[in-house]
């Protein structure tokens, strides 16, 4: 990048570092600062050389400097007749601190005759700042050195120890060459040196001067002058006429004045100050003048004698007589009275007192002007002296009267120097000042301007306060004035004093009102008498207050009449003083109240006359200003009924109305405004009507106030705001000042806090203001403030005198507001479609680059004040936010340069770090909205490499440079790399990744220790979270972990950069998992602690949770990389967060802990799942997860909505994982309590929303009901819901608790099962609430496990719950069966899924509840038969898993109501034929489907796409006929297909087992059919027909006893199957299931083949049995049976000599050992199998 760090500092550099407004802030930092720079501070302008050849020659050889800039230097030298190598040097500040363009256009520049001249005016500009920074820096360090209250005061003082040998003798003789100066002229300067050149270089020279004598003046002030320098001073000032006689004078103009004033003040007060008045004041109280150093000085004085005689035609020359008349008066009285008189008279003559109240104006009007301060110091020991000197009347000559008031003016401006008015209490009455104040007491209060005046210059501080108001209190003189003797008065005959007969009113107000009272004999002095009138001193006892309080009543009574202009006068003066009084101190407000509160009565009526008296308005208004920052509401409604203020007639309700202005009348201000104030170009009120309005707004009222302040705003938004630029001004700086007051009003409204009201249609005062500023001229008003520009702001500054206050500041905050004003709309406009003018106008592209966004930008270039660059950035970055713009668009041409000088300010070491940090802000928002900026920025160079290959690397110009000096861990903790700017480099590098900017992350991910020094951060070891943490460095951790995750997500892992490896590896020895896990848990403790006081830094602690919780998530995923694998770490970093969880969410009246606590409560969630091992091993987690539970429901419910619904789930997941023995079992009760009362109101709510929904007719008829689940209700019922999970919680606990005690008792005291049931029940009938229906119906079917809970949920009335609304969950459908059955995953949730569960509940009851549940499930069967026979009937064409897990439901609840045959037969007989019939025929389904396995892939293929599970295929094709050609491909298809069908097979089974065990309780007993001869054969039908054929696929072929022995086949087929894995098949059973399916399996087909054996075998006998079977047919029966069975039998021996499994698993199916025939499953290994034996002795039978 261009030249770094300049080896030399510029002298504005340096003045910026020494006011402390750089990056260096340490005192030694600033020591440092000043050592290497004493010299220039000592040479003073000498430091800049005259050219020569020697350094000409230097420049020549110097290899570092490129020949341009060294012939450009020479260019310099000439035009400044500066020193070659000092020229080059300038040059190279210049480029690097002023230069607007970039270094490669200087190339072009050079050589351009044009372009190289205005860049050498502009280095001539530079140079003469550069003279003056200089300067300035001297004249800081004297103004601080001795400021105790100073930071820098111990530095400042060594160096001014340093610098003042012979400081002054250097800078004299500076002064002297400056005023002596001949002209430049092109001939000795070159032809640049135009006329406008030479004028310009005088202003340099007159500001020169101006400096070196302030500079001067306040070393003397510290530092004792001594007599000889005195006359050498005053020769040389006399010879120059105080600045006057200029040897170039001819080329002073007007624009020049003020410098030329300045001059002569500082002129005036160096002589002053020199001859040490304060002193010699002191030597003569004590006597002792002779130590004075003048007293020895005689050849001095006679000199100064002489030159003074000549003194009198300058104004500058009157103090410096005065003064020298005190000190000739003062040391030798005797010698010189003619001189003394005739230099005092001349004096006088120059009105002396006037021009020091001028000359104190004109150096400095606000408070902390030291040299100001300075100066009246010194006026205040010389008009001390003179007053106690010599008697007032010699004072006066002229006219008395003025010459008095302006002694007093004087007076009171050097009063107003801090702490001098409290030096002035503590003196003694009658000497210095204090007599002024005593000579105007006499004559109050016939005169009572001039003591109100001096006292309210008297009044400084609380302390003054007291002292001023008893003096005012207790007055012991009246002073009146009479033209004629009045009649009521005795006097002596001399007539020197009165004494009153009769006791007088002294003011002729009305009885009742308040006066003053003179008693009778109360004696008078005469001070003046005769014919002119006589002046009477009064010695009564009085006070002020109450006369004040008359005269306001006099004015009042007067307003009218032609009195009114005299009263006024007298008003004014009480009014600026009560105004002084309460604004220094408040508590005085209440003594005060007569006064204060007939201020409104005083507006009133003042505002309605004719011709107001505008500056008595100004000081009424100036006291309510004051008065309202500490009652807004007294004030308001004191002042909303004079009239004064703007007011609407009618109430305002719409925006419209409010900007029309439509029956808003402008009150007495506004008329005062145009009438009187712009045509005359004055406007105190206006200035005092804004201060009130915005100190009214920033009381924050109240609603109904702030509305009726609306239009005062709305006046200020139409009437001011737009056109104030225009108005007529007297006065310079006014504008200025009206614009900054306008802008901090609407800057106070934006910055109110939100109202309280509804927001509604009415308007408020800030959506006024913002409504205002973004669509009416207001908005283009402070569009045109901002587009000042910073030449602008440059050439105010430079053109006002003093470099501290003036109109360049006032400018300066003005433009800042207008910057804030704007972001502040910006941010708080409502969101519209519509672009608003305001956002066109700061977004318009205009010509020639002068659109604002090209103006904000360079405001880079402004290095006066550190904020406002810092703000226009702030406003940028809203812009490119918002705006729909590029700004790399608007910059146009200048958006390079633009570049290099932010690039400059943001490497800069010595730059105001907030400034930086704003930049980076800036960046970071451009990364995600300005592409083009940001690649601007970012300046990424391709390398050159093979084709195609793109390979990065940083340009010179690159911000990645500065960022990666930023995150250097060496640089952490040196004074240019503070934490906020580590953070903010941090942010933008988290920005790049989070955007995804690959060309720089490629960059920078391989830079040297870039992984290393991005994470320091996350090794430092930080203070405990109780002690404060600078929030900024959680932050930066937090980034820094965003930035590894999001690597670590993005990238594979094979990929990662060994450096990031090998820093997570020592992320994980060094145990920083514990380490930060810990940090995190007490953070958020922390947070929880400090509840009641608020943390500061929320945000900051909610960033680093958030990151924390991605790395960790990331490393449930990615612990390879992460190197998080022992288990012994997770356990610790789990229960951590449960820590952390727990102590946020247990105080549920907290909103920032319950948001902490949610955050936690996800990352414990996923823990939970993920680390399901560890979490094992975990102590009890059951009882904090209770506790924050009951916690969480006592916080507000819609805040904690989802985070309910996270620890419901992580209930779920404990309960799963650890079950209760993790927790006491004493936890249940209430955990239970908790779970039913959110189930139950979570219902409740339910139901009502559902209700709503209904009558809103929101729900929409679905064509394919059983397919898709209708309009959900979007508040309530989702899958993660509150009220689903809490319902999935209560069938855990259920679960857990064995003997179902605790449930029993909680159903007792909650009412869960009717609501739930209600809820189901409304849910069923309007097909609304999937997930809830079903979670409440796995919840039911757990409960009917235990008998308490299926009596419970049998009670509650389960059956008018489901059995009727059931029908509308399948009912609509088209007809036939093959549409009616979903073929969707059985898994997805669906309404065929409810109806299935409902099948399970019914049959889980019956089970359990038997004989007092068999009506309820008969109504059952009854009401859904339809439903029931098409289900059994459609195995047969749908074999999608859904479809046949309802048959399997269907059939294992019909499994159970087929014990109780009778009580069916008895009640639907005609249903029991049909299902019997049913079952028959899906018997031989199955069977068909199992024994042919090829008909069976075929039907999938066809039919049921879906049906295959989702593998590595998209979708299941059919299958290939040819060999597939990619082997692996196919092989992978092939296994999918196998699992398919394996699957399908498995479900084919289950229904086949559970029908013939349903068809075994149709069939008569085979033991009781053997055995009795007398049994009823008519109770029992034949199911199967007389036939042996194979079962067919045609439903017109009856199942027959062929179907019952080819089951049995299948059976043994299928058992043979699995026992065949040793042999390589390429896909068998064996390798596609697990070893505990396989045994199921197994279990299944013994199951099977029993129960077909023992159908067989009852309805066999049956037959044989039956009379009504031909004897031929039984003959058949019996030979087919005895050869199938035997050949069986002897397959099933030599199947059981390989030691297959025994008699069937009975847990796979209920209900297997019911009958006892049936062998039990502990069948004795010895011998054969129960079963056998049966077969066996039932073929003997058969073959008897």
């Amino acid at each position: 990048m261009a030249e770094s760090e300049m080896s030399v500092r510029s002298s504005r550099e340096l003045h910026t570092i020494l006011l402390g407004r750089s990056a260096l802030r340490e005192p030694a930092q600033i020591e440092a600062e000043l050592d290497r720079h004493w010299d220039r501070l000592h040479q003073g302008l000498c430091y800049y050389k005259p050219p020569s050849s020697s350094s000409a020659g230097k420049v020549k050889e110097d290899k570092d400097v490129a020949q341009p800039l060294k012939d450009f230097g020479l260019r310099i030298s000439k035009l400044l007749c500066l020193d070659e190598h000092q020229s080059v040097q300038l040059l190279q500040c210049y480029l690097q601190e002023d230069y607007r363009g970039t270094r490669d256009s200087l190339k072009v520049v050079f050589k351009d005759e044009r372009q190289s001249q205005s860049l050498l005016l502009k280095v001539a500009d530079y140079y003469y700042e550069e003279r003056m920074c200089l300067l300035r820096c001297v004249l800081l360090l004297l103004t601080y050195f001795q400021d105790e209250r100073h930071p820098y005061r111990a530095e400042y003082s060594n160096c001014v120890n340093k610098l003042e040998k012979d400081l002054v003798s250097k800078y004299k003789s500076q002064f002297e060459n400056l005023f002596k100066a001949e002209a430049p002229t092109w001939e000795t300067h070159g032809n640049l040196m135009t006329e406008r050149q030479v004028s310009h270089w005088f202003l340099q020279c007159l500001r020169e001067q101006s400096l070196l004598l302030e500079i001067i003046f306040l070393y003397y002030a510290y530092f004792e002058m001594s007599p000889s320098d005195l006359l050498s001073f005053t020769k040389m000032f006399k010879e120059q006429g105080f600045g006057l006689r200029q040897t170039n004078r001819h080329l002073v103009d007007k624009s020049m004045d003020a410098l030329v004033d300045r001059i002569g003040y500082f002129s005036s007060l160096i002589l002053v100050e020199g001859m040490d008045i304060d002193f010699l004041h002191k030597c003569a109280l004590e006597d002792c003048t002779e130590q004075h150093q003048f007293s020895s000085a005689a050849d001095v004085i006679k000199g100064m004698d002489q030159l003074l005689l000549t003194f009198g035609d300058i104004p500058h020359h009157g103090p410096v007589l005065l003064a020298w008349v005190l000190l000739r008066h003062t040391l030798r009285p005797e010698e010189s009275s003619p001189v003394i008189r005739r230099i005092g008279n001349t004096a006088l003559q120059l009105e002396v007192f006037k021009y020091i109240s001028t000359m104190l104006k004109g150096l400095g009007v606000s408070g902390n002007n030291v040299t100001a301060i300075t100066a009246k110091m010194c006026i205040y020991g010389l008009l001390s002296f003179v007053v106690t000197s010599f008697e007032e009347e010699s004072l006066q000559t002229g006219g008395q009267a003025t010459q008095c008031s302006h002694l007093i003016d004087a007076a009171c401006e050097v009063l107003s120097a801090p702490n001098l008015a409290e030096v002035f209490w503590e003196m003694k009455p009658n000497m210095g000042l204090g007599m002024i104040l005593d000579s105007a007491v006499g004559m109050f209060p016939h005169k009572i301007g001039p003591l109100l005046q001096l006292l309210t210059a008297l009044l400084s501080n609380k302390s003054t306060v007291k002292k001023v108001y008893n003096f005012l209190d207790k007055m012991s003189y009246y002073t009146q004035v009479y033209k004629h003797k009045p009649n009521d008065i005795i006097s002596k005959d001399d007539e020197t004093l009165w004494r009153r007969q009769t006791p007088k009113l002294l003011y002729p107000l009305g009885t009742g009102q308040t006066n003053l009272w003179m008693p009778q004999g109360v004696l008078g002095q005469v001070m003046i008498g005769g014919e002119q009138g006589y002046v009477v001193r009064w010695d009564h006892s009085y006070s002020s207050w109450t006369l004040f309080t008359c005269e306001v009543e006099m004015l009042l009574h007067v307003v009218s009449t032609a009195d009114v202009i005299s009263h006024c006068v007298r008003v004014k003066p009480i009014l600026d003083l009560v105004h002084k009084f309460i604004s220094t101190d408040w508590t005085v407000s209440d003594c005060l109240l007569p006064l204060t509160s007939r201020i409104y009565m005083l507006l009133q009526r003042l505002t309605s006359v004719i011709n107001p008296p505008v500056d008595v308005i100004a000081s009424c208004v100036n006291c309510l200003s004051v008065l309202a920052a500490r009652m807004p509401g007294k004030v308001w409604s004191s002042l909303h009924h004079t009239g004064f203020l703007p007011f609407a007639s009618n109430p305002l309700t719409i925006m419209a109305q409010c900007l029309s202005a439509e029956g808003m009348k402008a009150g007495n201000y506004g008329n005062l405004l145009v009438q009187i104030e712009q045509p005359r170009g004055e406007y105190a009120v206006t200035i005092a009507f804004l201060r009130l309005v915005t100190t009214l707004v920033k009381g924050q009222l109240g609603s109904t106030q702030n509305k009726g302040l609306i239009p005062c705003v709305l006046l200020v938004l139409k009437e001011m705001l737009p056109t104030y630029h225009k108005w007529r001004y007297n006065t310079y700086g006014v504008r200025e000042r009206i614009g900054c007051l306008i802008l901090e009003l609407i800057h106070a409204i934006l910055n109110l806090s939100p109202e309280g009201e509804d927001q509604g249609s009415t308007p408020t005062l800030q959506s006024l203001c913002i409504y205002s500023l973004a669509n009416t001229e207001a908005g283009q008003a402070v569009v045109n403030i901002m587009g000042v520009g910073v030449d602008t702001i440059d050439v105010v500054l430079a053109a006002q005198p003093s470099s501290s206050e003036g109109p360049g500041q006032i400018l300066i905050q003005t433009v800042k507001l207008a910057f804030s004003v704007t972001n502040n709309v910006i941010r708080l406009k409502p969101p519209s479609d519509v672009v608003s003018p305001l956002e066109q106008a700061l977004t318009q592209h205009g010509g020639h680059g002068n659109n604002l966004i090209v103006v904000l930008a360079k405001y880079i270039y402004h290095k006066h004040d550190p904020a406002l660059p810092r703000l226009a950035i702030q406003l940028l970055k809203r812009l490119a936010t918002v705006a729909p713009m590029s700004v790399y668009a608007c910059l146009g041409n200048d958006a390079a340069a633009i570049r290099d000088a932010f690039l400059t300010r943001l490497q800069s070491k010595t730059e105001d770090m907030r400034i930086k940090v704003m930049i980076l802000e800036f960046l970071t928002v451009a990364v995600e909205t300005q592409p083009g900026l940001i690649e601007l920025f970012l300046n990424l160079e391709v390398k050159d490499g093979k084709e195609g290959s793109k390979e990065f690397l940083l340009g010179e110009w690159s911000c990645l440079h500065v960022v990666l000096d930023l995150i250097d861990s060496k640089q952490q903790g040196r004074y240019w790399c503070p934490p906020m700017l580590h953070k903010a480099a941090l942010a933008f590098l988290l920005a790049l990744w989070q955007d995804r900017r690959d060309s720089a992350i490629s960059v920078l991910r391989t830079k040297d220790r870039f992984w290393e020094n991005l994470t320091t951060p996350l090794f430092a070891t930080l203070t405990p979270p109780s002690d404060t943490t600078e929030a900024c460095v959680l932050e930066t951790c937090a980034f820094v972990m965003k930035i590894i995750g999001l690597e670590i997500y993005y990238v594979v892992s094979g990929s990662l950069e060994q450096s990031l490896k090998d820093g997570l590896q020592k992320f994980a020895n060094a145990r920083r998992y514990e380490y930060w896990s810990q940090y995190v848990k007490s953070l958020v403790c922390h947070v929880a602690e400090m509840e009641e006081e608020g943390v500061g830094s929320l945000a900051e602690t909610q960033m680093l949770i958030s990151a924390w919780r991605m790395l960790l998530i990331l490393s449930t995923t990615h612990s390879d990389v992460m190197q998080l694998s022992e288990d012994s770490t997770k356990l610790k970093l789990f229960m951590d967060v449960l820590d952390g969880t727990k102590a946020a969410l247990t105080i549920p009246m907290s909103v920032p802990c319950l948001r902490l606590g949610s955050m936690m409560a996800t990352l414990l969630l996923i823990l939970l799942k993920q680390w399901r091992s560890v979490v094992a091993t975990a102590p009890d987690i059951l009882s904090p997860l209770s506790l924050i539970l009951e916690s969480v429901l006592q916080a507000d419910q819609q805040m904690m909505e989802r985070t309910k619904a996270k620890i419901f789930s992580a209930l779920i997941s404990v309960l799963q994982i650890q079950g209760l023995n993790g927790g006491d079992i004493s936890q249940l009760p209430q955990l239970l309590l908790c779970v039913c009362e959110t189930v139950k109101d979570e219902a409740l709510a339910l139901i009502d929303s559902t209700r709503h929904m209904s009558q809103m007719g929101e729900v929409l008829e679905d064509e394919d009901s059983m397919e898709t689940d209708s309009f959900r209700s979007p508040q309530k019922d989702q899958r993660d819901g509150v009220c689903v999970l809490a319902l999935h919680l209560a069938k855990e606990l259920c679960r857990s608790d064995e003997d179902g005690e605790h449930w029993v008792s909680v159903l007792r005291k909650v009412p869960v099962l009717p609501s739930v049931l209600s809820a189901v029940e409304i849910s069923l009938r309007s097909k609304h609430n999937l997930y809830f229906t079903e979670a409440a119906l796995h919840l039911l079917l757990t409960l009917a496990r235990t008998p308490q809970g299926a009596a419970a949920v049998a009670g509650a009335g389960i059956i008018q719950t489901i059995c009727l609304p059931l029908l509308s969950v399948y009912e609509g459908s088209s007809n036939g069966a093959s549409q009616s059955f979903s073929r969707k995953s059985q898994d997805s949730a669906c309404w065929p899924g409810v109806y299935r569960l409902c099948m399970s509940l019914m049959e889980s009851l019956l089970k359990t509840l038997r004989y007092n549940f068999i009506n309820e499930a008969l109504d059952f069967v009854g009401v859904h038969q339809e439903r029931i026979l098409q289900c059994l009937n459609a195995v047969r064409t749908v074999q999608s898993l859904a479809c046949l897990d309802e048959a399997d439901h269907t059939v294992g609840f019909l499994l159970q109501l087929s014990s109780f045959c009778k009580e069916w037969q008895f009640h639907l007989p005609k249903l029991l034929r049909d299902v019997q019939v049913n079952l028959c025929y899906l018997c031989q389904t199955c069977t068909y489907l199992l024994h042919s396995k090829k008909m069976l892939h075929h039907y999938l293929q066809a039919k049921n796409g879906e049906a295959l599970p989702p593998g590595p295929l998209p979708r299941t094709q059919r299958a290939p006929q040819t060999p597939s050609k990619e082997a692996a491909g196919g092989g992978e298809r092939e296994e999918a297909e196998q699992k398919a069908l394996l699957a399908v097979q498995c479900s084919l089974l289950k229904i086949l087992s559970k029908t013939l065990a349903t068809l075994q309780h149709f069939t008569p007993d085979c033991c009781q059919i053997l055995l009795d001869q007398s049994m009823d054969l008519a109770e029992y039908r034949t199911l199967f027909v007389l036939s042996f054929t194979t079962p067919a696929f045609d439903p017109d072929v009856a199942p027959s006893f062929g179907t019952l022995l080819a089951t049995i086949n299948v059976a043994l087929s299928m058992l043979g199957e699995i026992e065949k894995k040793k042999e390589p098949v390429s896909v068998s059973i064996a390798s596609l299931a697990s070893s505990e399916e396989i045994q199921a399996l197994k279990s299944l087909l013994m199951f099977t083949m029993e129960n077909c054996f023992y159908v067989l075998i009852s309805q066999a006998v049956r037959c044989l049995k039956d009379p009504s079977i031909l004897p031929r047919d039984k003959q058949r029966l019996k030979q087919e049976l005895s050869s199938e069975l035997s050949t069986l039998l002897s397959s099933l021996s030599r199947h059981f000599r390989r030691g297959s499994p025994s008699s069937p698993a009975s847990s796979m199916l209920p209900s297997t050992q019911n009958k006892p025939p049936t062998p039990g499953s502990k069948a004795s290994h010895e011998g054969q199998e129960p079963f056998i034996q049966l077969v066996q002795a039932f073929v003997r039978l058969v073959q008897r």
